[in-house]
């Protein structure tokens, strides 16, 4: 007698480093984890993060991560786009990651409309690239080698504002706005930072503050950083079973425990004499 296979349907991260780093525990905390836990036995969570790539390397790759509804392929609920970072590179003959602005707005809405996505009709949410702290950065880029700073404030910030207006453009899509998140909080955690005038990691301020404690190189997620990540991903997540008064087991591919057919197999048996 064939058995039938068990298809969870898909939470899928697609994007660079900052969603493969996702996976990792930092200072007690882990957001692919997080999400996980969320949505325990009702989607997998599948990181398909790509440290270095940029809008074009995803889109050359995303046929060969994303594939279209089929037998035994898993349905996509959820799709969280983060993209930019790369992109936002500067020209540098040691750095050829950067992708025009134009061309990296054409590409997010590319991968959005791709026939291997559109086919999956998930709910999308596009992701702003962090914010950067081009004070570290520069440090760092100078003690690699490079000539100059390869990613600036300034610049980074332009990339976030264009995920902003591809997401505005499209009924379908949810924006989640990393950027201001991570900003706020460090404009926030600064005392007396004057948040009107240039940005805190930008030269032009002179002033890290506390982004140095959520981008620690600059770039990249603190625990505390993907923290505030998952504070604007958890309201997205279980609208299926929220507000419901078995929200612990409501929705389940598998039936909870106590739900389950075998359950009057062994009251039959119970009842039954040997």
């Amino acid at each position: 007698m064939a058995v039938s296979r068990v298809s969870y349907p898909q939470i899928v991260l697609f994007g660079d480093s900052i969603f493969q780093a996702s996976a990792s525990v930092s200072d007690g905390f882990c957001f692919q984890a997080a999400m996980q836990s969320e949505v325990i036995r009702r989607f997998d969570v599948v990181n398909r993060g790509f440290s270095g790539y940029n809008t074009s390397n995803a889109l050359s790759i995303l046929p060969q991560v994303i594939a279209p509804p089929a037998p035994g392929v898993p349905q996509i609920e959820y799709l969280f786009i983060l993209l930019g970072a790369n992109d936002a590179c500067v020209q540098l003959p040691t750095n050829y990651q950067h992708v025009p602005l134009d061309r990296y707005k054409a590409n997010l809405k590319r991968i959005i409309s791709h026939p291997n996505i559109t086919a999956h009709s998930p709910n999308i949410f596009l992701v702003t690239p962090p914010p950067l702290d081009q004070i570290r950065i520069t440090e760092l880029d100078l003690a690699r080698g490079h000539p100059s700073a390869s990613r600036h404030a300034k610049i980074s910030a332009a990339y976030s504002e264009a995920v902003r207006q591809v997401a505005a453009e499209d009924p379908g899509v949810t924006l989640i706005d990393l950027h201001k998140a991570i900003m706020d909080t460090a404009i926030a955690k600064t005392p007396g930072f004057d948040a009107t005038g240039p940005a805190l990691g930008d030269p032009e301020s002179g002033e890290r503050g506390y982004l140095e404690q959520l981008l620690p190189d600059g770039l990249h997620l603190s625990a505390e950083s993907y923290r505030i990540f998952y504070g604007l991903v958890q309201p997205h997540l279980g609208a299926e079973w929220a507000g419901t008064a078995e929200a612990d087991r409501v929705a389940y591919v598998l039936p909870d425990w106590r739900d389950a057919p075998w359950l009057e197999e062994d009251a039959h048996l119970k009842g039954s004499s040997i």
